[in-house]
């Protein structure tokens, strides 16, 4: 079976899914449109990733590109070192996947990812690419050391600036470790480092932001004044505060976009967020005179509809924030300073963080399908109509297709957590069955 681009590059299964003659036949398919004579590659932590990097490497020298290896490096250095150079960029990743899975981002010159009518193109071409035996060969791989990206992470606040404080980063045994506390300890932190001993399967593994639980206990134990815990690749951040309390996406880009709206620095007093935005943090954001506009899942869709509207800040629940004065991607440590940098202007913030709003009551259940998740949504339309009266003007339900794994996701919200529940379930039991009967 063909891969195909997902929200976020291209995800499967390593050896069964994707392997290497199929990331060779990639390689060979970009190559034709990327329009980028030289390509800056960075990989995360997990075994499958230094074969599938020196197999896009092999692809791509095949189309007459130069590549660069970065060797480990979180997604947001590919994509800055790219904007540089005004190169292509490319990253071997399957993000906040499990081991087992790895995957591929593209970035276009400039360091941008590539619009839906370039990876369009590249799909053609590798379909018909996949079709071919690829043969595998072992290019040469050197990684070249690059420290342009943890130099601007720092330039982007004032050195000394996290003097005082402690603070713990939970790498997910990925693609930050070593960078993003060294990134802290120049800007004065002392920093505790967890989660930084990758195994190559250890990667997302009970850490990093999709799995908090340890961060938490590790900032309360050590009196720390703040935890971050960065996914596989680095593209995404949660945060916790001194007593424990867990800061999803919504709460760092509203705790970011108040702190530039009250500075004059908000463009256009607007953020970009997803579906998946808390009704909570829609409402605050509103209520002060800050404009919400709506893309579809993904930061790739964020960046553009910053790019088109000249705005500056957007970002998502699962910790994706795209800060565009600074960055062309989601970049986890950089958020992680940038909200730092405004929870220390309040420091009451600081140390309650839960007065920046009032979250509404979210239940999120991923139903794993073996089948076509797009038409099991359109089968169950009917129901979700009737649940959505239910609700209400007071809540809201999104069903959608995961864009990165075989899931269908069933998010409702509501200020009745049990009536949250009960309707999360029941929409979740239907799709289980019409999942079953497609079978």
């Amino acid at each position: 079976m063909a891969l195909v681009f997902g929200t976020d590059g291209v995800r499967g299964h390593f050896g069964s899914e994707i392997d290497e003659e199929k990331i060779i036949s990639l390689g060979i398919a970009a190559s034709k449109h990327l329009n980028a004579k030289r390509v800056y590659l960075g990989r995360d932590t997990r075994e499958s990733s230094f074969v599938l990097a020196s197999a896009l490497k092999q692809g791509l020298n095949h189309g007459g590109v130069e590549v660069i290896s970065l060797g480990v490096a979180p997604t947001p250095e590919v994509a800055h070192v790219a904007k540089l150079e005004n190169a292509g960029g490319a990253v071997i990743s399957a993000s906040h996947n499990s081991w087992s899975d790895n995957g591929v981002k593209l970035f276009g010159p400039g360091g941008l990812k590539i619009s839906d009518s370039v990876q369009d193109l590249i799909q053609t071409d590798w379909d018909n690419e996949q079709r071919e035996r690829q043969v595998v060969e072992t290019p040469e791989l050197q990684d070249v050391n690059d420290y342009r990206w943890i130099k601007s992470v720092i330039s982007s606040a004032k050195q000394g600036c996290f003097s005082g404080l402690k603070i713990v980063v939970d790498c997910a045994n990925g693609a930050t470790i070593n960078k993003a506390a060294t990134i802290f300890k120049e800007l004065g932190a002392t920093v505790l480092e967890i989660s930084s001993n990758p195994d190559g399967r250890n990667i997302n593994d009970g850490c990093g932001s999709n799995n908090p639980q340890n961060l938490i206990k590790e900032v309360l134990s050590s009196g720390s004044d703040i935890g971050f815990a960065f996914d596989g690749d680095g593209d995404r951040v949660v945060a916790v505060t001194s007593d424990g309390y867990l800061l999803d996406g919504d709460h760092l880009l509203a705790i970011c976009a108040i702190d530039r709206f009250k500075r004059g620095l908000l463009k256009g007093s607007s953020v970009v967020v997803t579906p998946m935005a808390n009704l909570g943090m829609r409402n605050t954001l509103s209520g002060i005179g800050i404009s919400l506009h709506e893309v579809p899942v993904g930061d790739r869709n964020i960046l553009e509809a910053l790019e088109k509207n000249d705005w500056l800040l957007g970002g998502e629940q699962s910790g994706h924030i795209i800060f565009r004065d600074l960055s062309t991607t989601g970049d986890g440590v950089l958020t992680g300073v940038q909200t730092l940098l405004a929870l220390n202007r309040k420091s009451k913030i600081l140390t309650d963080p839960k007065t920046i709003f009032s979250k509404v009551p979210q239940v999120l259940i991923n139903v794993p399908v073996e089948s076509n998740a797009e038409q099991i949504i359109k089968d169950i339309k009917d129901e979700i109509n009737v649940a959505s009266m239910e609700l209400g003007d007071g809540g809201r339900i999104l069903v959608r297709p995961s864009g990165t794994e075989p899931l269908v996701r069933v998010m409702v919200e509501t200020l009745d957590p049990a009536l949250a529940n009960s309707i999360a379930e029941h929409l979740a039991n239907l799709v289980t069955r019409k999942d079953q009967r497609f079978l």
